[in-house]
């Protein structure tokens, strides 16, 4: 007689428990910049140290000042799980919340954890692997995980808050784009279409799993060492929304070669099988006023668009490695020009 066998546990899907996924969860660009709109007005009365980059330009970490010329570079970041396996979660989260600092030309020193968990849905030992995730990727990064904080919460949410330090006089921002400068990429797009198409289907994209839990710091340390002062990382706003930010500040025109930009296998079959977030249509229709989109078909201006989750480095300058994907040239009819 054939004696019954009982079914293996079914596998935990962390996608399944939120409504978005990563960066493509973020609130729209145009809609967070009316929301601090009129928050750097005013400093405190009596500031215990200089705010050398604050919320003007909307680069990615705050940069204080001390002693001996040195700043402290402070950031933060966490999202929804973007993909299912809790402890890939966490590895991918970090390396995301730890490329802020990277981003600046800074080096990570000391994060904390930030944890949102369902705690009555999913059981204490994935959310136990959540940190591993994190803390691993962290100590990848040389960077101590000093405790955190954590909270009960209907969807499922992790990521840090990261201080590092960074020189000042070579920090890189947002705003120091500079016309006749080549324009480079540090990891290829299409991110967040293969999420997308992971969180509906199951299927895995290797190649976008590896690409999001490696770290910018090599990326970051080449591009202090060329003497790059330009840059931002490429995540929820895509490569557009990003790089319109970072044209916009410098008061320059950055043109984009289309065929010059590198993209994962299997991202543009994603994109024409419907994987694309609603995140990545807001980020065209917000740069699509400020952008010459007449030389690119619609599909291609949303791979350009694609909200990422721990992408490359976007730099004013050349890096060993990184393809040029186009240049920096004085400020024309439009902030971006994709040709």
């Amino acid at each position: 007689m054939a004696i019954a066998q009982e079914a293996p546990p079914a596998r935990t899907r962390l996608t399944q428990f939120a409504h978005g996924g990563g960066c493509a969860c973020k609130i729209p660009p145009g809609e967070l910049e009316s929301v601090v709109a009129g928050l750097t007005a005013t400093g405190p009365v009596d500031p215990a140290a200089e705010l050398v980059i604050g919320l003007d330009d909307g680069d990615d970490a705050a940069v204080v000042r001390i002693a001996g010329g040195q700043g402290i570079v402070l950031t933060t970041d966490f999202f929804t799980p973007v993909v299912d396996d809790a402890h890939t979660f966490g590895r991918i989260a970090a390396t995301n919340a730890l490329s802020d600092v990277y981003a600046m030309g800074g080096t990570p020193v000391v994060a904390v954890n930030l944890l949102g968990w369902p705690r009555d849905v999913l059981p204490a030992e994935l959310a136990a692997e959540v940190l591993r995730g994190g803390l691993e990727a962290a100590q990848e990064a040389g960077c101590h995980v000093g405790g955190g904080h954590s909270i009960d919460d209907p969807e499922p949410k992790y990521g840090m808050a990261v201080t590092g330090v960074v020189d000042v006089d070579r920090v890189i921002t947002n705003a120091a784009a500079v016309a006749g400068t080549p324009l480079s990429l540090t990891k290829p797009l299409g991110i967040g279409v293969l999420n997308n198409r992971m969180k509906a289907t199951g299927e895995v994209s290797e190649e976008a799993v590896a690409a999001m839990t490696t770290l910018n710091r090599d990326a970051g340390r080449a591009a202090v060492a060329a003497g790059i002062r330009a840059g931002t990382d490429v995540t929820g706003f895509g490569l557009l929304g990003h790089l319109y930010k970072m044209a916009r500040a410098s008061g320059v025109t950055a043109v984009v070669d289309a065929a010059a930009v590198p993209y994962l296998t299997g991202a543009r079959e994603a994109l024409a099988a419907g994987f694309v977030s609603g995140g990545t249509r807001r980020n065209l229709d917000w740069v699509r006023p400020h952008t010459d989109l007449s030389a690119v078909a619609e599909d291609e201006a949303l791979l350009l668009a694609d909200a990422q989750t721990s992408g490359g480095l976007l730099l004013g300058g050349e890096v060993p490695g990184a393809p040029v994907i186009g240049e920096f040239v004085p400020r024309g009819e439009h902030v971006v020009i994709v040709r």
